[in-house]
């Protein structure tokens, strides 16, 4: 392989690890506020040692993105010198912005860490609520960074190095609210999903149900509202995608021609020659209506761009394809999930719902992994959409393939690692036996 597409391996495993570990990141304190709250609200022992755990699973995953973030940084300015000489000035404040966040998020998780019982419990879960906005807005600075790749603003040149006007301009970009947005939600959905799946399966072992029922009543509220949040929020993106980034949503769609009535398929197989969809179901004028409000509405497709700057059509049809498939089905449980409660006055407890709650503990980050594809897929062949393509902005040194087999095993190791940790957190006992 080339150095280009070796430098795009190796930060695209980076990638896919570090966005699990941050998704968790920024859902698992939202739960721990929550957990906590309950604990206080009603003095039950199991939500306070379900506190405890998860404030442990926070530590755990802080570190661990420390780690996976630093890597990552070096493989900014090691991967994409010409990236960063050209648009340092511009992405720089975002992630100082980012910094700022983190270093906020690591100061309140050790009050909330070492405060317990120290301090009063009003300040203790302040702090609490802290790491959880903090660590979300962590999550919307780098999403900002993403935002302006994708859909830049004008930016200002001093020969060829881009700069801002106004330097923090960039958290406004045309993209930037819908991507955050999306990118938010889908961790509090991952994150939830996951947690009810554990706890799921460890009912299904018979021991300890009262503790995994009390935790799935904390993560099963959070799971099914942001289930059916995430594709409101996926319908807002792709609206502005459609509007106006024409080669994206021809990747995405697998549309060719810009017309009205444009049809929506559901799988199939792109052929870039004939520019011709097979296999697939098409709903008439479905994506007219999605992407532009109305049957007549006209989508641009990908003829409205050089055929040099399309991106990977297969890649990104499929990887949109998986992306809204899971997304889909994890919005049919959450709204099967919430008639349930609302008719019966509980949450279900059937051995074939703990099953399907296993299944969506697996769908989830899937469909997290499927959509940050779509997005860095479908700004290809650029780096920086319009500006720098990924083959000038990439390294030339060599080497890259040693660097690739090591990268990509400290990654699966601190992958290891880390589910290792928090499986024993999951799996360790209940109030009655282990103390509250």
């Amino acid at each position: 392989m080339d150095t280009t597409t070796l430098a795009r391996v190796q930060m695209g495993l980076s990638l896919a690890f570090h966005i699990v570990f941050a998704c968790f990141g920024v859902g698992l304190p939202l739960l721990l506020v929550l957990a906590d709250r309950r604990a206080k609200k009603t003095g039950d022992p199991r939500f306070a040692l379900l506190a405890r755990r998860m404030a442990k699973g926070t530590a755990i995953l802080f570190a661990v993105g420390a780690v996976s973030g630093t890597v990552l940084s070096l493989e900014l300015g090691l991967l994409w010198p010409e990236l960063m000489r050209r648009f340092g000035e511009v992405l720089g404040p975002l992630f100082a912005l980012e910094g700022f966040a983190f270093f906020t998020e690591a100061i309140f998780l050790g009050i909330y860490l070492y405060g317990r019982g120290r301090i009063p419990e009003r300040t203790h879960f302040f702090a609490g609520v802290m790491v959880a906005l903090s660590g979300a807005l962590s999550a919307a600075f780098v999403t900002c960074v993403n935002a302006f790749m994708n859909e830049p603003i004008p930016v200002r040149w001093d020969g060829d190095r881009a700069y801002l006007d106004a330097p923090l301009s960039a958290l406004l970009g045309p993209s930037a609210a819908t991507q955050v947005l999306h990118v938010v939600l889908s961790s509090y959905a991952v994150t939830a999903f996951v947690m009810c799946g554990v706890h799921a399966a460890l009912w299904l072992r018979g021991r300890e149900r009262d503790f995994h029922r009390a935790a799935l009543s904390l993560a099963l509220p959070l799971a099914c509202v942001m289930g059916l949040l995430m594709p409101l929020s996926g319908d807002l993106s792709a609206k502005h995608v459609s509007q106006n980034q024409p080669w994206k949503v021809g990747a995405m769609e697998a549309h060719y021609e810009t017309r009205s009535c444009a049809p929506l398929y559901a799988g199939g197989v792109p052929n870039d020659e004939t520019r011709e969809v097979h296999l697939a179901l098409a709903l008439p004028c479905g994506l007219s209506i999605l992407g532009g409000g109305s049957p007549d509405a006209v989508i641009r497709g990908l003829d409205q761009v050089p055929r040099e700057e399309w991106p990977p059509v297969m890649r990104t049809h499929f990887a949109f394809q998986v992306m809204v498939g899971a997304g889909s089905l994890l919005a049919l449980l959450s709204l099967g999930t919430l008639l349930f409660r609302l008719r019966k006055k509980r949450w279900p407890e059937s051995v074939l719902y703990m099953r399907l709650l296993l299944v969506s503990a697996v769908l989830a980050p899937v469909a997290m992994e499927a959509g940050w594809l779509v997005t860095e897929w479908g700004r290809q062949p650029f780096v920086v959409r319009g500006m720098l393509t990924t083959a000038a902005a990439a390294t030339g040194a060599q080497g890259l393939g040693l660097r690739l087999l090591a990268f990509t095993g400290i990654y699966v190791f601190l992958a290891v690692t880390t589910a290792s940790l928090l499986l024993g957190l999951f799996r360790a006992g209940a109030p009655e036996s282990h103390g509250a």
